[in-house]
């Protein structure tokens, strides 16, 4: 009998080993492959890894008193992303709860439907939001307007999945009361599941507002509007705008510390009570 386990046991050691060599195999390999595509060299650019920062920080150092004037100058800019962040936000999260409702198993007013629901937002989910809001560009020109869009859409197909997954857990004795006395399917959501999911709802959707903040200064970077788009026209300046690069990076810091920090503290209170 011990002779059997110890075998299996050096099987299996030398089944995770042969893996293991396999999997450093295929990523050593497409490393190399990368690299020889790489237009400069992994080995020969590793050592100017602190140069640009390094200049990007001594001429915000020689600059230092300016930085508070250009922090308040990136303000309205640092609205605009809060604000396509937030209104992605409330979007996103309100048709998400209609998807986790219509997709969850024991609550679905179609059951037909749950498996085409579902697609649906794995597509929303399987397309990152630069991708969306490149071809809204296309279609809608450049601005805020396309941003929030798409991080609705992301955001929709996100947190219809996790809300889903809060509302499979619910309890369906009162649903079934509300439906004894004659309730509409509405009705029985409003008053039987929601009160039970909200404060589960409302953590993800503070934590995803954090994310759509970072979502909407990326896009930024592609024409859209917000502090994203001031920091890149800095960047592309260079040399004499590298002091705006720092002021931008550093309100942008503060506001997701600022962010992350307060959101923490309101789910804890909805999911912990303290």
């Amino acid at each position: 009998m011990q002779d059997s386990y110890m075998a299996m046991v050096r099987r299996k050691r030398m089944y995770g080993g042969l893996i293991l060599v396999v999997f450093i195999a295929l990523m050593a390999s497409g490393f190399l492959v990368a690299d020889d595509r790489n237009a400069g060299g992994f080995w020969n650019g590793i050592t100017n890894i602190f140069q640009f920062p390094s200049e990007v920080v001594n001429e915000a150092a020689a600059n230092a008193a300016a930085l508070p004037g250009l922090m308040l100058n990136a303000v309205p800019s640092l609205i605009e992303t809060l604000n396509i962040a937030l209104a992605a936000t409330l979007v996103g999260a309100l048709v998400g709860g209609v998807f986790a409702l219509l997709a969850t198993r024991g609550l679905a007013r179609w059951p037909g439907m749950i498996g085409l629901i579902r697609r649906v937002m794995d597509t929303l989910r399987a397309f990152p939001e630069i991708v969306v809001a490149l071809i809204l560009i296309f279609i809608l020109g450049g601005g805020p307007v396309p941003a929030m869009i798409a991080i609705a859409l992301h955001t929709a197909g996100a947190l219809g999945k996790l809300f889903s997954e809060v509302a499979e857990n619910a309890d369906l004795k009162p649903v079934e009361g509300l439906q004894s006395v004659g309730a509409t399917w509405i009705q029985r959501m409003i008053l039987g599941v929601l009160p039970q999911v909200a404060p589960n709802w409302l953590s993800y959707a503070l934590l995803r507002f954090e994310i759509n903040i970072r979502a909407s200064a990326i896009l930024g970077f592609v024409g859209e509007g917000g502090i994203g788009h001031d920091l890149k026209l800095a960047m592309q300046w260079g040399h004499g705008r590298y002091d705006q690069v720092v002021a931008i990076f550093i309100v942008l810091f503060l506001t997701i510390v600022v962010v992350d920090q307060t959101s923490s503290h309101f789910r804890d209170k909805l999911v912990k009570g303290h």
